[in-house]
């Protein structure tokens, strides 16, 4: 190199040393495992008698080197000792502030005002909705907190399904006409009419609004006890499904108004099943149309989770399930299958578990989150913002799409 006047200049070695050597190739360096930090408390919630992770499912996580913390007497309802979960490996709080330090809590009811108030910025909440319940405070601490809150029942899978809805769907269809049942007998309130009926004597007339999963398994039950089906949907798909499962022909029909009140009106239990992908289920049956029908007839309305599908359904307990309106007998609980809590919690656990192993192996949720869609649509606050477009019309709250605010961070 030289200068204006063709002096040689003397250019320091460093400046060109290795310019014409091979080059280290940059690849991208692949993410270490984010071991996960889990609580598991214990519900506090009336007649909550489930819990999220049964000690297999705990044995499995930390085997996988993650740190699960159980609140004690959590299983207790479900007849999982702390001794079980002990075994399993996880750590046993004796108070719910202890429990509310992981990064990640998963619960089968919806946090109370005042376990919100022991949770922190970011921190990850796996737990159901149940709109009847919550209220736009609920929301807003959830914001205040910067929690990012899945709903489990609007989880989906790669199938585009939501399995925590279908598998308990499964229990609730089963429990519902055993249910419906023992209330249709004399000491229950009831017709004192028998489900099946007997020789001679005409069998009871079930009326079920929808044609998913609650559906299915409440139609085995009731055929299988000798009563007679009707079964309502305006997916005609979903009504030649259900014939093909249950393997034989049915009184099935689209939800037309005169069928519909025809129907019920002879009817001697209606079971309300139809599950909303987003938002509230939609009310089908009105307030006159119940006035119609049988005094002593039963209505169980497994779609109360979601707002419920007839006009007069309110929330009811384990403790105390049933209500009399216009001489029907109204049977609306929202965690039926705290009924069968030891069944509910381990098939709960099953569909938890894999989904926090990925979560796991792919560095965070909040990672999973930006890759998975079917998980996405389970997310309703993320730190600070409203996601979910039917609960910001409902409490008038500002609704910030989430697919915006991921993309954002990342």
């Amino acid at each position: 190199m030289s200068d204006e006047k063709g002096r040689r200049i003397q250019v320091p070695k460093e400046f060109t040393q290795g310019q014409l050597e091979t080059q280290t190739e940059m690849l991208q360096r692949k993410q270490r495992p984010n071991k996960l930090f889990i609580g598991v408390p214990k519900e506090i919630m009336q007649q909550e008698n489930r819990i999220a992770l049964v000690p297999s499912s705990v044995q499995t996580l930390i085997g996988n080197g993650h740190r699960v913390v159980v609140e004690a007497g959590a299983g207790e309802k479900s007849s999982f000792s702390d001794h079980d979960y002990s075994e399993a490996g996880a750590d046993i709080a004796y108070s719910a502030e202890q429990v509310y330090k992981a990064d990640i809590i998963i619960k089968v009811a919806p946090p109370t005002l005042e376990e919100v108030e022991l949770m922190h910025p970011n921190q990850i909440l796996i737990s159901p909705l149940q709109l009847p319940i919550i209220s736009g405070d609920y929301i807003n601490a959830l914001r205040k907190k910067r929690v990012i809150a899945l709903a489990m029942e609007y989880i989906k899978d790669e199938a585009d399904t939501f399995p925590v809805v279908r598998i308990m769907s499964e229990m609730a269809g089963l429990s519902a006409m055993l249910t419906a049942a023992e209330l249709l007998t004399y000491n229950r309130g009831g017709s004192g009419l028998l489900l099946g009926g007997i020789s001679g004597v005409p069998s009871a007339k079930v009326v079920i609004l929808g044609a998913g999963i609650v559906a299915e398994y409440a139609t085995r039950v009731a055929l299988g006890l000798g009563a007679e089906v009707r079964i309502f949907d305006n997916n005609i798909y979903k009504l030649k499904r259900l014939q093909n499962q249950v393997g034989r022909q049915l009184f099935t029909s689209a939800m037309n108004p005169v069928y519909l009140e025809r129907e019920l009106v002879t009817a001697d239990v209606v079971i309300g099943a139809v599950h909303a992908k987003t938002g509230r289920t939609p009310v089908i049956v009105s307030e006159e149309q119940i006035t119609k029908m049988k005094s002593g007839s039963v209505i169980i309305d497994v779609s109360i989770d979601q707002g419920g599908c007839f006009a007069t359904s309110e929330v009811t307990t384990l403790n105390n399930p049933t209500f009399i309106k216009h001489e029907v007998i109204h049977y609306c609980v929202p965690n039926i299958a705290s009924r069968v809590p030891k069944t509910a919690s381990t098939a709960v656990s099953n569909i938890l578990t894999p989904i926090l192993l990925k979560a796991g192996s792919t560095a965070s949720i909040e990672h999973l989150l930006f890759n998975n869609h079917g998980l996405r649509h389970g997310v309703y606050t993320y730190k600070g913002c409203l996601c979910n477009e039917y609960l910001g019309e409902r409490f008038e709250i500002k609704f910030t799409d989430l697919d915006l605010l991921i993309t954002s961070n990342w």
